[in-house]
């Protein structure tokens, strides 16, 4: 499926699995590019920005854009200064926009999301903001210049599956960016699921970092995603066999 691809920002993307930044190792991430065949990965700036400790970005190939995101910011401002920081670092001028002043549960706060990326947008980034799926704060983020829009399914790390399921599906029928489920996706079941949605991508991390057998189930996901994608895009082409019933 080479010719399966989808735009952000101007790059052009042909795997539509993307790794999050909560649990990273050597195995993880070698997995994830290896087999899931990720394009994408998520970085915590604040992780990348010390020697003190393992530098995720030293394990990061060079093929491979990076996603660095806001995680730790709780306002906008403290999200643009990250950006900034990210940027300086040579993360180039993607990120993904993570803002919760919730610790307990890590949800996203809608609204300082949709400012930070109105900021955001407005200097150059390409933004991905991380977001409860809402469709007044997804067509907000659509006019504040997000280049995707990435509703959670479920709470973060919780491997809950597509819980926000219905609300994922209005988002995905009415907003004009790419819909990239992120968070809670813990089987490749549920990947599937999300792409026969008509979800551009996913983004999962806790369910490779916590399998027994992480290459196994980056190459599940990468599988699990190419299915997902072949129902969606073959469904019209079925329609004429079936046209007569509509009739």
């Amino acid at each position: 499926m080479a010719e399966d691809s989808f735009v952000l920002g101007g790059h052009t993307f042909h795997s539509r699995f993307i790794l999050g930044s909560g649990k990273y190792s050597l195995e993880l991430i070698d997995a994830a590019v290896r087999y899931a065949e990720a394009e994408l990965v998520t970085v915590a700036v604040r992780r990348a920005n010390t020697k003190e400790k393992e530098n995720i970005l030293d394990y990061v190939p060079k093929t491979v854009t990076l996603l660095p995101n806001t995680s730790g910011a709780r306002t906008a401002e403290e999200a643009v200064r990250i950006a900034h920081l990210a940027k300086a670092l040579g993360c180039g001028d993607f990120i993904k926009i993570e803002i919760m002043r919730d610790s307990k549960y890590l949800l996203p706060d809608n609204n300082e999301t949709i400012r930070a990326t109105e900021m955001l947008a407005k200097e150059g980034f390409v933004v991905l903001p991380y977001m409860y799926p809402d469709l007044y704060a997804a067509r907000a983020l659509v006019d504040a210049g997000a280049a995707a829009v990435m509703p959670l399914a479920a709470p973060i790390g919780s491997n809950k599956g597509l819980a926000t399921k219905e609300f994922l599906q209005i988002l995905i029928d009415e907003i004009d960016l790419p819909i990239i489920v992120d968070a809670g996706i813990g089987k490749p079941s549920e990947a599937c699921a999300a792409m026969e949605m008509g979800a551009a991508a996913i983004m999962a991390n806790t369910a490779l970092a916590t399998a027994g057998d992480v290459p196994l189930m980056a190459s599940a996901m990468r599988d699990a995603i190419r299915a997902g994608r072949v129902l969606t895009r073959g469904a019209a082409a079925s329609d004429p066999l079936t046209g007569f019933l509509h009739d």
